[in-house]
């Protein structure tokens, strides 16, 4: 065994977990070590719930996220909430709209293949994927979410021929899977701007990970119940220290899973967008009272993928 973690360290990899728990010295550019994420923001009175919430509970938001995908927006839609996020300096990253179990096939659905649920299935849904993007991109996105390797290599290809913004960052789904420092870096290698982590990590395999890769990695701290249901509030400052630079992401338990969402669960989405917030505020005040030298970023930092003008045109009704 000791021969075999010899040439994963000469690979540049570390032995094992890293149960010493290194801190990191890796940040974000602007030199912080944490940003804010706001999950499963399901449309646009969802968006303005969380912007009105991050007032009133003084908490800083630098990024929302949402799982119902980019299609099932109408083109208004569309444009409003990403016009939205840019007026707020907030990036926003919109889940790509075909997957598996978005579709007609029967193996998401069953005990043994939940975890094929976020792929994309076929090269036409490939296609469908990338005209998505392209659709997200010409509304002024700037960031989006995947749940596909294949997906992820070819947006960067296309990313390379210039038919895709080089400026779009791809950020990686939490239903991607990858749980260990090598896969998680051919993510990276592959054009992943950032990398939702599995829920269940110890703060071991976590440091691990963050001595392998250099993109920020995204943690839920309190977790939805089909994705394990975890709160792990005092855990907050110990992830940043290890894992910098890291978004910490509130979601929520004991709530419905709304995906895909609409208007017929927008006040549903609403409620939960505003207690997502207020679970935000007590995980930044357990930062304020047992690490307050942990720095975070500004509203609106420079690297965030925040949305620019778009050119949208709605066809005729």
């Amino acid at each position: 065994m000791d021969r075999t973690r010899d040439m994963i360290e000469k690979l540049g990899f570390p032995g094992g977990d890293c149960n010493d728990l290194p801190t990191s010295h890796k940040t974000f550019p602007d030199g912080a070590q944490y940003r804010i994420e706001i999950p499963s923001v399901e449309g646009v009175k969802s968006l303005e719930t969380v912007v009105e919430a991050s007032r009133t509970y003084q908490v800083p938001v630098h990024r929302i996220s949402q799982g119902s995908g980019i299609m099932l927006y109408t083109d208004e839609e569309l444009t409003t909430m990403i016009q939205l996020a840019k007026k707020e300096s907030l990036e926003a990253s919109l889940f790509v709209g075909p997957r598996g179990n978005w579709d007609i096939t029967a193996m998401p659905w069953s005990s043994g293949g939940k975890v094929a649920g976020q792929r994309v299935e076929g090269m036409d849904q490939l296609v469908y994927s990338i005209e998505d993007i392209k659709r997200g991109c010409e509304a002024g996105l700037r960031s989006i979410l995947v749940a596909d390797e294949g997906l992820l290599w070819l947006v960067n290809e296309f990313k390379k021929l210039g038919e895709l913004p080089e400026d779009l960052n791809v950020k990686i789904s939490v239903q991607m899977g990858q749980s260990n420092p090598v896969s998680i870096k051919m993510m990276e290698d592959n054009g992943a701007g950032t990398f939702n982590v599995p829920t269940d990590l110890s703060l071991a395999k976590l440091a691990a990970i963050r001595q392998s890769v250099d993109i920020p990695l995204d943690i839920y701290v309190e977790v939805p119940d089909e994705l394990g249901g975890f709160i792990r509030h005092f855990d907050i400052p110990e992830m940043i220290r290890v894992a910098s630079p890291v978004y910490i992401k509130f979601g929520l338990r004991n709530a419905p899973n709304i995906y895909p969402s609409g208007t017929h669960l927008e006040q549903t989405s609403i409620d939960l967008s505003r207690e997502r917030v207020r679970r935000a505020r007590v995980g930044f005040e357990m930062i304020q009272r047992y690490a307050p030298h942990l720095k975070t970023s500004e509203i609106g930092a420079g690297d965030l993928a925040i949305p620019v003008e778009g050119r949208l045109i709605s066809p005729p009704r």
